[in-house]
């Protein structure tokens, strides 16, 4: 099974509206940590009563000019030391009025020259990266502008298969840019492998997505954004992937708060049921439910605390946890220092400590949390 990320390869090939709109959509998004739905002081934006073809026209309109074109310009060396620039053409959605956006790490890369986003209104601006990290695949990225259209953050959690999905995006590069795409939610929690790189509890979706898709935002019947476009699986037909959106909320709620993103660790290395599939050669591995614990690192908040190789977690702050994605989601909620209440089970008996959390670099983000 070969898997694209679908921007990285586009680097290489570089009105009526129905239904009814909310007339606050376009003032600044407001993210609290405190609440699931970053957005949840905005109106639903479009009435679901309508057929889904109106629909889609509707949140196209919508959405579309919050979609951004995303260039970067790489320098990197071959086996002789020669620099080689390269250029990546990939997508993203602005979250803030003041020019904040949302997008994939594997399209900003790891060390980029220059990012120059293009917006709807014809307008090509240069951007800062502000953070990106390999393992989850997200990026922040910041143009100087004010007074931008945001897109409405949706819950990825309260999705179910069979429901609309809408896929933005510039699929093939600028000359495709905001082609909207639409199918259904095909499947929830699915992870997949690519070398060494494990991705976990995406959103499989049947809305084409192509190469420049990346970074895109996957849309909901009202115009939400679900997930964030980044995977295809080039051997089979409309078989795409998305990063749920509740991943990035407390990431941008940190960087729009602080400045920057702190992400904090228990000291764990662990598997989710979906990814415990991978692992079918080792019949000790029987998970029916919670995250199970497969190392505990020395000097941790977690060793600390007592957890131990073989717990599974099931709550965390009272909070039922089955997948990395939930694990992480609470956890990113937090700053280093703070602690978080962990219900676990050993040997049959449920127990329950309290763990405080770990900064961690760019290293230590790259293990399991």
């Amino acid at each position: 099974m070969k898997i694209l990320a679908v921007g990285l390869v586009g680097a290489l090939i570089g009105g009526i509206i129905v239904g009814i709109i909310a007339i606050n959509f376009f003032r600044e998004t407001n993210i609290t940590q405190e609440q699931p739905n970053v957005n949840n002081d905005f109106m639903e934006s479009i009435s679901t009563s309508d057929d889904p073809p109106t629909t889609v026209e509707a949140v196209a309109e919508l959405v579309t000019p919050t979609v951004v074109g995303v260039q970067t310009v790489e320098i990197s060396q071959d086996m002789f030391m020669r620099e080689r620039t390269s250029t990546g053409i990939g997508s993203g959605f602005i979250v803030t009025q003041d020019g904040y956006i949302l997008t994939n790490h594997h399209v900003v890369t790891e060390d980029p020259k220059k990012i120059t986003v293009s917006l709807k209104d014809g307008r090509s601006l240069e951007a800062t990266k502000i953070w990106s990290d390999a393992i989850l695949d997200l990026a922040v990225i910041k143009i100087d502008a004010t007074g931008l259209p945001v897109a409405i953050l949706g819950d990825s959690e309260s999705l179910a298969v069979g429901q609309m999905a809408i896929a933005i995006g510039n699929p093939l590069g600028l000359t495709f840019e905001r082609t909207v795409t639409a199918g259904i939610v095909s499947a929830l929690n699915r992870s997949i492998i690519s070398g060494n790189t494990i991705a976990e509890d995406l959103i499989q979706t049947d809305a084409s997505i192509n190469s420049g898709n990346s970074g895109g935002p996957l849309l909901n019947n009202r115009g939400n954004v679900i997930g964030i476009n980044t995977y295809k699986i080039d051997s089979g037909e409309g078989m795409g992937f998305a990063i749920p959106i509740n991943i990035a909320k407390p990431i941008v709620n940190q960087i729009i708060n602080n400045g920057e993103f702190k992400p904090t660790m228990m000291g764990i290395s662990c598997l989710d049921r979906e990814i415990a599939r991978y692992y079918s050669s080792d019949e000790d591995i029987d998970l029916k439910a919670g995250i199970l614990i497969m190392e505990v690192q020395p000097e941790s908040g977690a060793e600390k605390a007592g957890l131990v190789k073989d717990a599974i977690i099931t709550h965390i702050d009272d909070i039922e946890v089955n997948t990395m994605l939930k694990l992480r989601e609470i956890i990113y909620n937090k700053l280093p220092g703070e602690s978080v209440q962990v219900r676990y089970t050993l040997n049959g008996k449920t127990e329950t400590t309290k763990v405080t959390l770990m900064g961690a670099d760019k290293q230590e983000v790259d293990t399991r949390p």
